[in-house]
């Protein structure tokens, strides 16, 4: 149901029909009376002034339509007002003008508090909706014009300020407080008031300032001097800013200190002579080396410089440690002074240069680098550990041969041809298990999983089957007692013994076709151990290589002394040949004994040409080893010792027949490698050009070795000769893969 439509007014209101006639002078009257009380407000006299009714006074101007009049009279007379501040600053002289500058800022800001409180509702409803400029920003607006844009002022305001942050660059003392107030007042005027009235002149000024003192510096000072004046200048800016300059000026005026102190000279400074970079490397000057990472970090091509300098450097004292012929002839002594670089350079990027991965990525390169300059690396890697594995060295424990062997691991990872040190890694393992002379098994098999974990099963397999080897053997000689003590009673009649390391073929670098006779009673235990291993192993051939083999003798002197000699299998069946025979020449000696020339001359350099080791007597007396040469039996030999170990003459590093022999077998061992990559590989994508063929080769084999490209070539004719691969038809270089 509907509502009549004339319930909705009920109620009519009459407008008041009494006019009231307005003062027709009440807006000039209001307005002098609120002029008169922003006068005293300025002149520091409001305290008699009731806010109450200027506030309403005010009020009522807007109120009845009168805000324009307010408006403008009170942007007169502020500007009057200020005009006159301008000339009082004018007037001051000297450190005073900054001091009434401050004191005026600071009057106006309590000033124009007071008069917008005031004027709060002009401010809330005649600026907005005039789009006018509210009280407290017109009272900085008119400061701006009026005093800080005043061309005396403005000038003398730059000169201030910059003549005072000079004078605090130089060492004097200046009020800070002081200074922080004025920015600051630059700062409340808006941002873009403080970079033109000082932040940018202040660049201007810094730059020619620092451009100028580091021209004086980079004369006369070295470069890690300059570095510490730099360093200082720079936290001297970045303090500046903290106690009165803009947060944001920060980042610009420490890209002018870093451009003109250290990018202008970035060159120069690397590269002083007796106190660059490379000097500073040399010394390990970690705090210096530490203040210019520092610093040059700051700029985007800094790090780089000095990691391009420090690669240079370190690739070229590396290139003339591996290649110089005096620094190879100590294998040992050749590592431990690459470790000692590695060591050295690991240092300074931990503690200088904050362990930057780019400065590792630079150190590791430089090493692989030199490092395979030389050839003969692995070998002499291997060498190393050979050395640091073995029994007897003094002042080594486990716990240090472990740290040794992590940092020969690292050397390991930077060879190219990590196939060459695991042969020459297998033929010194071979002796030190065989000879007994290894610090620990421990150590040893810490070793291989390291290897293993670095290059994977296949690398060490064959290195693990040694040691199941000598563990199986214990086990084989324990049988072959017992099976002695049951056949011919529990000490043989000679009292001569046998033990046997039973070496599977394939694991252990054995050498084809090592010949010697050995003396009648050992052959004899030789054959009852053959037989004897034969009968519980079957489908098996054993063959004796007499080269690897030692022996322990009783020799008596001809004062009575006894000695127990411990000696090779060659220098036993040498020594054995003067139980029959007073003198015997070099080729006599080979006829009865038909040790290979070079390990025969060996030997016999062994048991006649070492001092303190010399059970037999050479004539003539020289190290060199002739076919006539004449031996004897030195029955003066006199020991302080009862057992004496008599070792073999030779070098530490192989000869240069080795050496060729080795690589041959190197390159052997690779053509199968080679070919099975390049079958994976050709079995995966079916058709594959030439030069694709070798990049994923090379890719697949480089954890081992670099296949040169022309051996690849060349296992790429074997196996189309083979009938695995053939040639397209129409593109010579472009190969299929026969199924």
């Amino acid at each position: 149901m509907s509502r009549p439509q004339n319930k909705r007014q009920t109620l009519k209101m009459d407008p008041f029909r009494h006019r009231v006639e307005a003062d027709p002078h009440y807006a000039e009257n209001s307005w002098k009376k609120l002029d008169d009380a922003i006068q005293q407000i300025y002149s520091h006299n409001a305290g008699g002034l009731s806010f109450e009714v200027l506030y309403r006074t005010a009020y009522n101007m807007v109120l009845f339509k009168y805000g324009d009049k307010l408006y403008s009279g009170l942007v007169q007379t502020m500007t009057n007002h200020l005009r006159d501040i301008a000339r009082t600053i004018e007037a001051a002289q000297g450190s005073m003008f900054l001091v009434e500058l401050n004191n005026q800022w600071m009057e106006h800001g309590r000033s124009l508090q007071m008069i917008r409180d005031i004027l709060m509702y002009m401010d809330r409803t005649y600026v907005n909706k005039n789009n006018k400029v509210k009280v407290h920003d017109l009272g900085l607006k008119l400061w701006q014009e009026q005093v800080i844009l005043a061309p005396k002022i403005r000038d003398q305001l730059r000169e201030t300020l910059l003549d005072m942050v000079h004078k605090e660059r130089t060492g004097e003392i200046i009020n800070r407080g002081l200074l922080r107030n004025i920015t600051q007042m630059l700062m409340d005027l808006g941002e873009k008031v403080y970079q033109e009235e000082f932040e940018r002149p202040f660049l201007d000024a810094a730059t020619d300032f620092y451009r100028i003192e580091s021209q004086q510096y980079i004369a006369t000072c070295d470069c890690g001097d300059y570095l510490k004046k730099a360093e200082k200048r720079l936290n001297e800016e970045i303090e500046r800013v903290s106690h009165y300059l803009d947060q944001k000026t920060e980042a610009k005026i420490t890209d002018v200190v870093e451009r003109q102190m250290i990018g202008n000279h970035m060159k120069h400074l690397v590269e002083m002579e007796n106190s660059g970079l490379v000097q500073m490397l040399v010394d390990d000057r970690y705090e210096d080396l530490a203040r210019i990472f520092q610093l040059f970090k700051r700029l985007s091509n800094g790090l780089p410089t000095i990691r391009e300098l420090m690669t240079t450097h370190v690739r070229e004292t590396g290139r003339q440690l591996v290649v110089d012929p005096e620094r190879s002839k100590d294998p040992v002594e050749f590592v431990q002074r690459l470790l000692d670089e590695k060591e050295k350079y690991d240092k300074i990027i931990s503690r200088s240069f904050n362990n930057d991965k780019g400065f590792h990525n630079a150190l590791n390169s430089s090493f692989e680098y030199f490092i395979n300059l030389n050839p003969r690396s692995p070998e002499f890697i291997s060498l190393f550990v050979d050395d640091k594995l073995r029994k007897g060295l003094k002042g080594v424990s486990e716990e240090d041969v472990e740290i040794v062997l992590d940092k020969v691991m690292m050397l390991f990872r930077y060879l190219q041809e990590k196939d060459v040190f695991e042969k020459y890694y297998k033929q010194h393992l071979a002796k030190r298990l065989l000879s007994g002379r290894t610090v620990s098994d421990d150590a040893e098999r810490s070793l291989i999983v390291k290897l293993k974990t670095e290059c994977g099963y296949q690398f060490t397999s064959k290195l693990e089957g040694m040691f199941t080897d000598m563990k199986t053997s214990k086990d084989t000689m324990q049988g072959f007692q017992t099976y002695l003590a049951q056949t011919e009673g529990s000490t043989n009649a000679e009292g001569t013994t046998l033990s046997v390391q039973v070496l599977t073929t394939g694991s252990w670098p054995t050498q084809a076709g090592a010949r010697c006779n050995l003396p009648a009673e050992i052959l004899t235990l030789c054959n009852k151990f053959k037989q004897y291993y034969l009968s519980t192993h079957t489908g098996r051939r054993l063959t004796w290589q007499t080269n690897m083999g030692s022996a322990d003798l009783k020799a008596t002197f001809a004062s009575g002394e006894k000695h127990e000699l411990n000696v090779s299998t060659y220098q036993m069946c040498i020594l054995l040949l003067f139980n029959d025979s007073d003198r015997l020449s070099c080729r006599e000696i080979a006829q009865a004994t038909d040790i290979p020339s070079q390990d025969l001359k060996r030997n016999l350099q062994s048991l006649a040409c070492v001092k303190g080791k010399n059970v037999l007597r050479k004539e003539p007396m020289s190290k060199d080893i002739g076919p006539d040469d004449v031996f004897f039996f030195n029955d003066k030999f006199t020991s302080k010792f009862y057992k004496v170990k008599i070792g073999t003459v030779a070098a530490q590093k192989e000869s240069e027949p080795e050496k060729l022999e080795t690589r041959q077998k190197v390159e052997e061992d690779r053509k199968p490698q080679i070919e099975a990559a390049i079958v994976r590989i050709m079995k995966s994508r079916r058709v594959l050009d030439h030069n694709n063929i070798i990049s994923e080769v090379t890719k697949q084999l480089q954890s081992r070795f670099l296949p040169n490209p022309a051996v690849i070539k060349k296992r790429i004719e074997s196996l189309i000769e083979r009938e695995f691969l053939e040639r397209d038809r129409n593109d010579r270089k472009l190969y299929r893969y026969l199924a």
